[in-house]
């Protein structure tokens, strides 16, 4: 397994993106398109951002229900890998009543996991996605997001971190929904912004997630962003990682929700680690969601993703023979949050 890390560390270094060679400035606002399927076409077609101003609140949707899953970039069979997990993703987001929007988070992409979520049919009829290739990304890997198609999109841009030795970045995507409790069970249109991000890795001098998580903060308390959400995975493995929300005005949707830190329930990696890297680094809580603002009531928090394996039986002997103890897709287990947008 550490020769597989010492592999996928070279290559990162060799895809990194100078500075010279993006059209995006560190720590500002780059917008970027996000694509809706055309059936007719038979491809994902960009489409424009609404204005808020223009933009439309849907009818009788008034929760959203954001998933986030870190899908292990480093292990071979990345196409296989993330079949399994939109396959899991399809099933748990086909459960949810009309009434709740879905929003999807996904880490550690690399372009064979953007073919395989753009091929999925589920994602093309329900979805709009925010990458087709990894020309907004600064390496060879990194988040994409899918988002609700009956959702208007007022504003999709990234913003690429100054303070990073990883190339990590935070995507936005700004979302219109109706709070509930107005006339007809309906009110005053609310802009909620949606903040996916995978913050630096390890316990590095100085460390950046601090300052990342500052950055995204600031963001989320943006002028005319009525609540915001940020979830992702936030590596969360040094005693500074437990305050940053607090740090920055922000709630932890899990300990909001009476979870406690060191707590079997709340840990979203180690558990499907190699075996190795758990008897060293044990388990850990690096899977969050932060969020802000009156218009949204937390409703449910949770993790899944536990024992989702990849298919095949050549698969599932090349993933065990990197030390794991069953065929796993990924590392991490993923989040989900529910909350009610509210007037």
């Amino acid at each position: 397994m550490d020769e597989l890390i010492q592999k996928a560390i070279k290559e990162n270094e060799e895809a990194n993106k100078s500075a010279s060679s993006v059209p995006w400035e560190a720590d500002r606002p780059h917008a970027q398109p996000f694509y809706t399927y055309d059936s007719t076409k038979q491809t994902w077609e960009p489409t424009p951002c609404k204005p808020v101003q223009e933009a439309n609140a849907p009818q009788g949707i008034t929760r959203l229900a954001l998933f986030s899953w870190n899908i292990d970039f480093m292990l071979p069979l990345a196409r296989a890998r993330m079949d399994a997990a939109l396959d899991h993703l399809g099933s748990l987001a086909g459960q949810l009543g009309p009434e709740a929007a879905v929003v999807i988070y996904l880490q550690e992409c690399v372009r064979e996991d953007l073919a395989a979520v753009g091929e999925k049919g589920w994602v093309r009829d329900r979805f709009r996605v925010a990458d087709v290739d990894g020309a907004n990304w600064a390496t060879r890997y990194g988040t994409t997001t899918l988002v609700d198609r009956r959702l208007d999109v007022a504003a999709c841009f990234r913003v690429h971190y100054r303070k990073t030795r990883m190339q990590r970045d935070a995507f936005f995507v700004d979302v219109v929904l109706g709070g509930s409790g107005g006339s007809q069970g309906q009110g005053k249109t609310k802009t909620i912004r949606l903040c996916n991000t995978h913050l630096e890795s390890l316990a590095l001098e100085p460390p950046f997630r601090p300052a990342q998580v500052q950055l995204v903060a600031e963001y989320m308390r943006a002028e005319g962003v009525d609540g915001a959400l940020a979830a992702g995975d936030f590596n969360a493995i040094q005693p500074f990682d437990r305050t940053l929300h607090s740090d920055n005005g922000l709630k932890d949707a899990y300990l909001e929700l009476g979870g406690r830190e060191d707590s079997d329930d709340g840990y979203t990696w180690g558990q499907q680690a190699a075996t190795t890297l758990r008897d060293r680094f044990g388990c850990s809580r690096m899977d969050k969601v932060y969020f802000t603002g009156d218009c949204l009531k937390l409703q449910s928090f949770r993790r899944f993703g536990a024992d989702v394996l990849v298919s095949g039986e050549a698969e599932q002997k090349r993933i065990m023979s990197l030390g794991f103890e069953k065929p796993w897709i990924t590392d991490h287990l993923g989040v989900v949050a529910t909350v009610e947008v509210v007037e």
